[in-house]
């Protein structure tokens, strides 16, 4: 293979062409700053086309990490903690980011990275059952990931059955959407952008790891944001003085559905991958739908594959081997699957 095939990330390139061009074009154009500029106008009004959410409140924050920990901490209250899965993003690789607000994560079991109703049920059912519960970290929200950090895909009927819990405790629900155009184009999903947005409290679109240099789209679909949210973000550091940056890139993401269409483009390069993968006799680690895809690399083979291929080494498991994530994205290209393909089949 004569080219290093990179395939650590959905982000370890630049902006997609259109979304490039369109901060090209303004370039030159003088503009409001902190989210007053006409282009971040512009997106949050095809946000809520897009959602069909008229009143929803959008707000554009610089990455993931202050995105969770800015709006995790807006929402809870001192005392109050977070639920989430072992595997999530924030319990996991996020450096204790929500702690550091002083809210605790609080973690369930993991099932190929998704929360199940019932486990969520029934770690509420035995906290309020604890005679002695108001002496413990108090349960504040919920937080899932769509898809989940294993690529795994939450159906219809397990976001409703986790938001039936949540109403019945008086939980807000706050769906991580890093990935979500992933998620929502893959074909395991069976809802869209505006049923997600009708059965959460808040979600973010995430642009960083979807076709833009940086930013995500915090969306309450109903408007209400706490109380002073603007200042949260401050406080934070999510804010962009210089607004437009993000405010550029989610009017291209979402004009003409180039947002999706990236999306569908790297499900289907990972489709390949995987194709390729299971065709020179590797095992997968699950069965993701997503552009991230998880193999199980026998140990030997580390070396040879890390001289070709950018890729992270996830998880050690036994008989020698190790679960590694390869992750697709708008800059993967058809030829490079073909050399991957070719490469792998030609292993020892």
């Amino acid at each position: 293979m004569q080219n290093f095939i990179h395939l650590e990330s959905d982000y370890n390139n630049g902006a997609h062409p259109e979304v490039l061009h369109h901060l090209m074009e303004t370039n030159a154009l003088r503009s409001k700053t902190y989210g007053f500029d006409e282009w971040s106008e512009a997106a949050r009004e095809k946000i809520r086309q897009a959602t069909n959410c008229p009143e929803a409140r959008v707000e554009f924050l610089v990455g993931g990490t202050q995105t969770n920990a800015t709006l995790i901490d807006s929402i809870l209250q001192t005392g109050e903690g977070v639920l989430a899965v072992e595997t999530a993003h924030i319990a996991v690789h996020e450096s204790g980011a929500v702690e550091s607000s002083g809210h605790k994560v609080i973690t369930l079991p993991s099932h190929d990275g998704k929360m199940l109703a019932t486990d969520l049920s029934d770690y509420l059912e035995r906290f309020f059952a604890d005679e002695t519960y108001p002496h413990m970290v108090q349960p504040g929200m919920v937080y899932i990931t769509m898809p989940t950090e294993l690529g795994s895909v939450y159906s219809a009927r397990e976001i409703e059955a986790i938001e039936s819990v949540c109403r019945q405790y008086d939980l807000p629900l706050f769906v991580d959407g890093a990935r979500l155009g992933y998620g929502l184009m893959s074909d395991a999903c069976d809802f869209d952008l505006p049923w997600l947005a009708r059965h959460c409290h808040a979600f973010y679109i995430g642009g960083t790891k979807v076709g833009a240099l940086c930013g995500e789209a915090v969306v309450f679909p109903k408007g209400d944001a706490p109380r002073n949210f603007f200042t949260h973000i401050k406080r934070h550091g999510a804010l962009l003085a210089k607004s437009r940056l993000a405010g550029v890139q989610f009017d291209a993401l979402f004009t003409d559905n180039l947002y999706f269409r990236i999306s569908q483009h790297a499900i289907k390069m990972a489709q390949r991958l995987r194709e390729a993968f299971v065709g020179a006799g590797f095992k997968m680690f699950n069965d993701s739908p997503t552009n991230q895809q998880f193999v199980i690399i026998p140990n030997r083979l580390l070396p040879v594959l890390q001289q070709h291929i950018g890729f992270e080494c996830w998880q050690p498991l036994e008989n020698d081997a190790t679960m590694c994530r390869f992750v697709t994205s708008w800059a993967t290209e058809v030829r490079e699957m073909d050399c991957l393909a070719d490469f792998l089949k030609r292993l020892p």
